[in-house]
């Protein structure tokens, strides 16, 4: 399940110490989401809810989805 707020506006981030940008169109503005990291197992027995999260970010131009195990931070 992916979940993005609506009302969010573009910003840039980064992840490391490094600025993040889009391997695609190498955009710098993305819209932050959240996804959950399913597995088999929860989902057979009905506890999707414990599974992880990872971080989104979705490139404003392009639409190319990377994906994050860490919070990147939001450059102000």
């Amino acid at each position: 399940m992916v979940r993005r707020s609506k009302t969010q506006d573009p910003a840039e981030y980064t992840m490391g110490g490094k600025p993040v940008q889009c391997p695609h169109c190498q955009g710098k503005l993305f819209i932050a989401g959240e996804a959950q990291l399913n597995t088999a197992l929860a989902t057979l027995i009905d506890l999707d809810w414990a599974n992880k999260s990872a971080t989104i970010l979705t490139c404003t131009s392009c639409g190319q989805i990377q994906w994050f195990g860490m919070q990147p931070t939001k450059d102000s």
